[in-house]
């Protein structure tokens, strides 16, 4: 089964708020680190991963600085401001929510509720 995982609508703004919560970092790391995570099932195009990285930060959600990678190039590295913070609590609380009562549905024996 090697076909692409569609990420629900919302669901990348949540993701890249909880990797940059783990610390600073520029953009293809991010990208980089959904993948290793997800074990490959997450794969972001720069041309979703950079326009969601603007929206956040215009949101007041991401701050930037440019820094130098460690291969000595010069990135913009995000982190996560209190607003961000706030609102990855309140996103993940959301989709822990949605998760559970989806679960609910989809375990549902042939005979009714479980």
């Amino acid at each position: 089964m090697n076909e692409r995982l569609e990420l629900p609508q919302g669901t990348l703004d949540l993701l890249i708020l909880k990797i940059v919560a783990l610390g600073s970092i520029h953009g293809y790391a991010i990208a980089q680190r959904l993948q290793q995570v997800s074990h490959d099932e997450v794969q972001v195009p720069q041309g979703s991963l950079y326009p969601a990285l603007h929206r956040l930060e215009y949101r007041g959600l991401l701050k930037s600085e440019w820094n130098s990678t460690e291969g000595g190039r010069e990135a913009k590295f995000y982190s996560l401001t209190r607003k961000g913070c706030a609102q990855l609590e309140t996103e993940t609380a959301t989709w822990e929510r949605l998760t559970t009562a989806v679960s609910l549905v989809l375990n549902l024996s042939e005979g009714g509720a479980e």
